[in-house]
């Protein structure tokens, strides 16, 4: 038989000294496949393959209804030690207990559940059976809060979500009391430990209209702080009365619709008080929060999970969220920065996530993708709008780098204070950031060297440029030129800005003043043309679909390290191909940021915004991995 690496000998199947067996017994739902020389088993926390004789699948039919029962001595007893037969159902034996299909049999009236999930179930049943576990309700206007001296009575099991989580908790195997709590709002609970070993843990559920929510399991302050900023923003999203926004909360994403109306099916309640309660004793108990035991890719490692649950149609899934209050030490922990391209995007996604979100959620929506990639954003609440539009729009070689391009542009503009001083880059890394940053310093309007633009010759080689400016002038039939000029004649930094023809009127709307139809900020004057082209291609293109934006986000070079990290071009894909040309442009990023701080003097002065929602927004990013700078003192 082969399984891996082999199980020592007798491991699972040695007995008491007064012939009792050990307790162990296949794990509930653990399934069975017999193959023709072997078998496969699986279950929730682990799966192994046997294979090596075709005796296997028929010494199982032996073993199955034994080991799910917990009674192996009548097998071992017809099995001598020393025999072929007791050396196979040692093999077999031991080699569940090393892929975890066996467990120790717990009692108490979780004992199922907790031999499915638990690691070391007896351990989890002692810990749960020691626990008590308090269902804390706000307090009604009108009625009193729970006499804390004693001299009034407890009150009654409540009905609702309450009534049901606690009725959750007691077939869990933990003694529930309930309590009343005028801090918390009234609609959500609050479900914490008292007793057992170590601090008390908590979670805390809601209802608001179609929608519920279940919070991370937290100290019973986080997990309370959690309840009323979810409240409030979940009731904000379905039209109900609420309390106003959380400290610092980002208004809801206009691309969230609200949940259908209705009455809620009688399971809902049930469900979500179930799936609060489940979280609460898995943290009690020492078992993997649920949040933990998906393969989702959207959860982002290092950050709570909240359950959000629609009722029409019936959904539940978790995720990554943290609320303005930040108490526990878990919850203060920053992200490290994005390590590539698809990494910043997850973290895009989870910050404008649905009904939960606190960020800008960028989104190609009805915009066409052709010729250039779109992606429009709307700007976060407090940012500076114009009478024109609330959305930024961006264009990019992909439509990956045009959605970071927009989020990191309408979370720029959330940022922007009172102050003309200091301006705000936002970038998945720090060296994203920089990038966006120098480049706007040395952006149309920077003084620029006496010499005039350079000859078209120097930019008509590059096979990007060539292909932006044709795509520019003969697909979109667009009369303009390119001027490009060398910021420093003695180092690699070129200008590139797209201007009207002057023999005519531009008759495109989307004409940005100073900066013409687009502008860049590149290491080769190639890679500016290009730039350039491609972001007056997305200004024209996205004003001809009636999406201006509030502000003209030049896309460029600062995301190519991370658009490119982890790829291996062909050998095939130069720059004539969009992963050769930003592997180039990567090539050279460093170099060129280096550069434009000598030439532009620009620096972090690292005050905060001055507003509070910006202070807020500027953690929640900070948080999340991105980084934040507020430049100043540069040349312009």
């Amino acid at each position: 038989m082969t399984a891996g690496t082999p199980a020592p000998a007798a491991s699972g199947t040695d007995v008491h000294r007064d012939g009792s067996p050990l307790p162990w017994r296949l794990r509930p739902g653990v399934a069975v496949t017999p193959l023709r020389n072997g078998l496969h088993l699986r279950g929730r926390r682990g799966s192994v393959t046997l294979e090596g004789s075709a005796a296997l699948p028929r010494l199982w039919q032996l073993l199955e209804e034994p080991l799910r029962t917990g009674r192996l001595t009548g097998p071992l007893r017809q099995a001598e030690p020393g025999t072929a037969l007791r050396e196979a159902v040692d093999t077999v034996v031991g080699q569940l207990l090393e892929h975890d299909l066996l467990v120790a049999e717990p009692a108490g009236p979780a004992a199922g559940w907790l031999a499915a999930s638990a690691k070391r179930p007896p351990t989890a049943a002692a810990a749960l059976a020691a626990t008590r576990v308090e269902v804390v309700s706000g307090a009604p206007a009108g009625r009193p809060p729970h006499d804390p001296l004693g001299t009034a009575a407890p009150p009654p099991a409540p009905d609702g979500l309450a009534g049901a989580a606690g009725r959750a908790l007691r077939r869990g195997g933990v003694a529930v009391a309930y309590a009343v709590d005028p801090a918390l709002p009234d609609g959500p609970v609050l479900l914490r430990t008292a007793g057992g070993d170590g601090p008390p843990r908590a979670v805390a559920a809601g209802v608001h209209g179609g929608l519920g929510f279940v919070t991370a399991p937290g100290s019973p302050e986080q997990a309370a702080a959690d309840a009323r900023a979810l409240s409030a923003r979940l009731s904000a999203g379905t039209g109900a009365s609420a309390a106003p926004h959380p400290r610092g909360a980002a208004a809801l994403p206009r691309s969230v619709t609200a949940p259908a109306s209705g009455p809620l099916p009688a399971s809902f309640v049930p469900l979500l008080a179930a799936a609060a309660a489940q979280r609460l004793l898995c943290a009690a108990g020492g078992l993997p929060d649920p949040a933990d035991e998906g393969d989702d890719h959207r959860l982002l490692p290092g950050l709570p999970a909240v359950l959000v649950a629609g009722a029409r149609p019936p959904r539940a899934e978790y995720r990554s969220w943290l609320g303005p209050d930040r108490i526990d030490p878990d919850r203060r922990t920053p992200l490290e920065p994005a390590g590539s391209l698809a990494e910043a995007l997850e973290r895009v996604a989870a910050l404008g996530a649905e009904h939960i979100g606190t960020g800008p959620a960028p989104v190609p929506g009805a915009l066409r993708q052709l010729p250039v990639p779109l992606a429009s954003c709307d700007l976060p609440d407090g940012a500076v709008r114009t009478p024109r539009s609330e959305t930024v729009v961006a264009g990019a070689p992909r439509l990956d780098l045009a959605r970071l391009e927009a989020f990191c542009r309408a979370a720029e503009l959330g940022l922007a204070g009172a102050d003309p001083t200091v301006r705000y880059a936002v970038g998945a890394n720090p060296g994203h950031a920089w990038g966006r940053a120098l480049r706007r310093a040395a952006g149309p309007g920077a003084p620029g060297p006496a010499s005039g633009p350079l000859p078209e010759t120097v930019w008509r080689g590059h096979p990007q440029a060539r292909h932006w400016w044709a795509t520019l002038t003969e697909r979109l039939g667009v009369r303009a030129r390119v001027e490009v000029i060398r910021l420093d004649r003695d180092r690699e930094a070129y200008r590139a800005v797209v201007l009207a023809d002057t023999g005519r009127p531009h008759p495109d709307p989307g004409q940005v003043p100073g900066a013409g139809l687009g502008w860049a900020v590149e290491a080769t004057p190639g890679d500016a043309a290009a730039f350039a082209a491609l972001a007056a291609t997305a200004a024209v293109s996205a004003a001809r679909q009636g999406a201006t934006g509030t502000d003209p986000c030049a896309p460029g070079g600062s995301a190519a390290p991370s658009a490119v990290a982890g790829a291996r071009p062909a050998p095939w894909e130069d720059n004539r191909w969009t992963t050769g040309w930003l592997t180039e442009v990567a090539a050279r990023e460093a170099a060129l940021r280096g550069t434009l701080r000598t030439l532009t003097g620009l620096h972090d002065r690292g005050p905060l915004p001055a507003a509070p929602e910006g202070r807020e927004f500027a953690a929640l990013l900070r948080a999340f991995g991105f980084t934040v700078l507020a430049v100043g003192g540069d040349r312009r």
